[in-house]
């Protein structure tokens, strides 16, 4: 399976995944135009695209589903975020935490996991085409037993290290509500619980791991590479033998 990510941050997260000349987007929180520009980049054609699959109606996450409408692609989300993006009696897919979301005759198979953040009904997703799985889990303030074992067993894992703590915690530019809720359980993940997560989900077997929405004013890429590495050696796992870790 080919993985883009083709936006991450604050500014905008989406990402495609493409296999057997079909691609699916998870979120698209940046313009449409950029989108579209960094799909050709990527090589993808737009009316490939069989589906985008949203977490969270933040805008960094919806801002480009215009996209959708241009090219007639069906948006999944859950019932609770459909709230933020449109009526309720213009759903394309509802997606239900548990349950698979979508199963299609080009072999893929995408399913939904509940996740802890300050919106209506988050989500992360598993996507599996010819027996590869990917893990995509973005904005959550924790991640719990179900959400592992949701993520079980992938082929790459797509997991937000957004913070630092003692970063946000030092923050002057920050007032104490806003650290309170970056910080919270439904708020982001640290370098420190993506590592713990990462401990529990790779097993060597040269998994691709993505760091992804990394805060510019709370995080170093550096910082969020080093954290997950340590965390891994203490497992027994040397990165580009057992895993390969790339930050976004």
């Amino acid at each position: 399976m080919k993985i883009d990510i083709l936006a991450s941050g604050s500014a905008g997260n989406c990402i495609a995944l493409t296999a057997n000349g079909k691609t699916i987007l998870i979120d698209a929180g940046v313009a449409k135009t950029k989108i579209e520009k960094r799909l050709l980049e990527a090589g993808i054609s737009a009316p490939d695209i069989i589906g985008i699959f949203i977490t969270h109606a933040h805008a960094d996450h919806v801002k480009g589903l215009p996209l959708a409408a241009k090219y007639i692609i069906p948006v999944y989300a859950t019932d609770g975020e459909w709230k933020s993006i449109r009526e309720p009696e213009d759903h394309d897919g509802l997606v239900r935490p548990g349950n698979t979301v979508m199963s299609s005759s080009d072999g893929w198979e995408v399913a939904a996991f509940k996740t802890y953040h300050d919106s209506y009904e988050p989500v992360g997703y598993t996507a599996n085409c010819d027996d590869y799985k990917v893990s995509i889990c973005l904005d959550t303030g924790k991640v719990d037993d179900d959400m592992l074992e949701a993520m079980a067993g992938s082929h790459a894992i797509i997991i937000e290290a957004n913070h630092d703590e003692s970063m946000v915690e030092q923050n002057e530019q920050y007032p104490s509500s806003v650290k309170a809720r970056i910080l919270s359980d439904i708020g982001h993940l640290s370098n420190e619980q993506t590592a713990a997560a990462l401990s529990q989900l790779v097993r060597g077997r040269g998994e691709r791991i993505y760091l992804t929405h990394l805060s510019s004013n709370n995080n170093m890429p550096e910082l969020a590479r080093m954290t997950a590495v340590s965390a891994l050696r203490r497992c027994g796992f040397t990165e580009g033998k057992h895993y390969y870790l790339e930050v976004l």
